[in-house]
């Protein structure tokens, strides 16, 4: 693996600017970040999968306690964050409220009720999950689970369930409606892509270290055990509804469509203690994450967060969430939600402001500002969401990724414009000088620009591979935002050694046993080879006997349709088996012949009409090249 480069003078320079115009800090974070400490995680914490794998290390984090001063290649607001989300342990927010923070990207939350304690948020995996939960036994005594509260869609929230509870075990798991069809179809559809992305965005792959990666702003990264899921019992279906869990009174606000599609926050009332998930934390959020997702809503996300003020801004006596620390204090708790209420609403409306005057997405995020009294608070920063790419996605959520520009409308190939860029700078040789001195003179972005247009013209060129490294390399350093930094981190790294193998998980088993059979064909069509395909005319049907399910399944023109509820008479052939056995060979659990083999799977009809719907199916990679081309 090449080593870092170091930063370079203008980098220096722009992180001497950058905290010249930082936000004064009165210490108001790092108090309330350790706030109500109770036990500390242990500064050497590492955690295992059954096989010896270690799937989260807060260790490997120690040298962020080394200096409050950052080091010239990180900037200076970005590691201030990356020290305070080094707060990790066991710690009270109420009466009778706890967090285990920095076990995971995410916080669990522990709520004491009658019987025991009801848990919220488990993390991503389950050996996280189980870790956090000793922690607070450890403290609080072995209270047993009395119920799970999934807040919201994200894997972070709820792959950490089966560490805290047992299949079967009669356990009450609540969730906001539309929970399950979220959770699974975000990591279904376009799974093995986000994965591919997200491991940029957290920079699962990199070094921790000053000169890799130090933070992904909501929290240190990702644990990399599989997710788990479990069916939801008991569901939250509108704002002001009520339960008693454990004797707990909860009240709930239903905020689908902001920073999940399913999503709620929830008021303690006899505890005066009030958790907004992740539509309000430290940092600005992501409207468009580069993982990749559907474009979040900024508007109803800032009505989202007016409406918590109304609801419970007179009440709520300490704010929680999903990733951080708490605030303290009725007034501080609503000056809080009011400013990030108006960092959306400011984000969308002057986004649409400008779109109005005829810039396009890319001009917009050039021109967009916060006003002087947001730019003035830490937690509006863009550590996690990135003001210019978020203003972007407002415009791509409006008007679509097309400019209204002609030239934009059939733009050419990576491959091809990087080409015809260079051949017409005057070749490759001319383009990289142009390119080195564009990097001597600190315009990162147009070295890495033209850098990257010789890589795609020509992949094998050595000097343009390093060129548009070192430029990233430099733009990593130099950037706020932890994602940011990661995948430019990223990049540099594989333009240098290659693509990385492993890192985050692209499928989990409950996941898969979670689709509905629908969704799981939607899943296989997205595989299929329309090339292939092209010529074939199938007719398929399916029967599965554990679920009583028919489904029929077309081929035509290069493309997979379905009809539920019917097993088609004019079908090739007819499969009969479980829904449990198809789970098992998509998981690659069992052996497809094994399964005929068994009786397990059995078909009417002509065999090879399966075999052959089988073939025209695609196994997508999950480590395909980003920074270069595919050959």
């Amino acid at each position: 693996m090449a080593d870092p480069l170091d930063p370079s003078e203008s980098t220096v320079q722009r992180h001497a600017e950058a905290l010249a115009s930082l936000p004064a800090d009165d210490g108001t974070d790092a108090a309330n970040a350790a706030r109500g400490l109770i036990a500390a995680a242990p500064s050497d914490l590492k955690i295992t999968d059954v096989d010896g794998r270690v799937i989260w290390s807060l260790g490997e984090y120690d040298f962020l306690g080394q200096s409050a001063e950052a080091p010239a290649s990180v900037h200076p607001a970005l590691w201030r964050l990356a020290r305070l989300n080094m707060n990790a342990g066991l710690f009270e927010v109420a009466e009778g409220v706890y967090q285990v923070r920095g076990y995971d990207i995410s916080n669990m939350t522990l709520i004491e009720g009658d019987e025991g304690v009801i848990v919220v948020d488990p993390l991503v995996s389950s050996e996280c999950a189980a870790a956090a939960l000793a922690l607070y036994r450890q403290s609080r005594g072995e209270r047993k689970v009395t119920a799970v509260l999934h807040t919201h869609s994200h894997a972070d929230h709820f792959g950490g369930v089966r560490g805290v509870v047992s299949e079967g075990d009669g356990t009450a798991i609540w969730a906001p409606y539309g929970f399950t069809d979220a959770a699974v179809s975000e990591n279904v559809i376009a799974g093995s892509v986000m994965v591919r992305r997200a491991a940029y965005m957290y920079g699962s792959n990199l070094e921790r270290g000053p000169r890799g990666q130090v933070d992904v702003a909501i929290g240190k990264g990702v644990s990399t055990g599989r997710p788990s899921l479990m069916a939801v019992t008991d569901e939250v279906t509108e704002t002001g509804q009520q339960a008693r869990i454990d004797g707990v009174l909860f009240e709930f606000q239903m905020v689908p469509e902001t920073e999940a599609p399913a999503e709620l926050n929830f008021f303690l009332p006899e505890r005066g203690a009030l958790c907004v998930v992740e539509t309000a934390s430290h940092v600005l959020h992501n409207i468009l994450t580069i993982r990749g997702a559907q474009v979040r809503d900024a508007l109803w996300w800032s009505q989202c967060l007016n409406e918590s003020i109304e609801l419970f801004g007179d009440r709520a006596e300490v704010l929680f969430a999903g990733h951080h620390w708490p605030t303290w204090g009725r007034d501080e708790v609503t000056q809080f939600l009011g400013e990030q209420r108006d960092l959306y609403r400011l984000l969308h409306d002057q986004t649409i402001r400008l779109a109005g005057e005829g810039f396009n997405g890319e001009e917009i995020a050039e021109k967009i500002e916060l006003s002087e009294s947001l730019a003035a608070l830490w937690h509006t920063r863009g550590a996690y969401g990135s003001l210019r790419h978020n203003a972007r996605g407002i415009y791509q959520r409006y008007f679509g990724v097309y400019d209204g520009n002609p030239v934009n409308l059939d733009p050419l190939a990576p491959s091809d414009a990087g080409s015809r860029y260079v051949e017409a700078i005057g070749g490759a040789d001319r383009a990289l000088e142009i390119a080195a001195q564009a990097l001597a003179n600190g315009d990162e972005r147009w070295a890495a620009t033209l850098a990257g247009h010789v890589v795609f013209a020509e992949p094998e060129n050595a000097a343009a591979l390093e060129l548009q490294a070192a430029a990233f390399e430099q733009l990593g350093y130099q950037t706020e935002n932890a994602t940011w930094r990661n995948a430019y981190l990223t990049g540099a790294s594989e333009l240098r050694n290659g693509v990385h193998s492993g890192g985050l998980s692209a499928q989990a088993p409950d996941i898969v046993r979670a689709l509905r059979t629908g969704q799981l064909f939607d899943a296989m069509a997205t595989r299929l080879n329309a090339g292939r395909a092209a010529d074939s005319d199938l007719i398929l049907a399916w029967n599965f006997t554990d679920i009583d399910e028919q489904w029929t399944l077309r081929v035509t023109s290069g493309a997979l349709s379905t009809v539920a509820g019917k097993v088609d008479a004019n079908a090739q052939a007819t499969v009969t088996t479980t829904r449990a056995t198809l789970n098992s060979l998509i998981l690659q659990e069992i052996d497809a012949m094994e399964a005929f083999g068994s009786g397990a799977i059995s078909v009417e009809g002509d065999p090879m009409a399966l075999a052959g719907f089988l073939g025209l199916l695609d196994d997508p990679p999950h480590d395909f090249p980003i920074v270069t081309p595919r050959v």
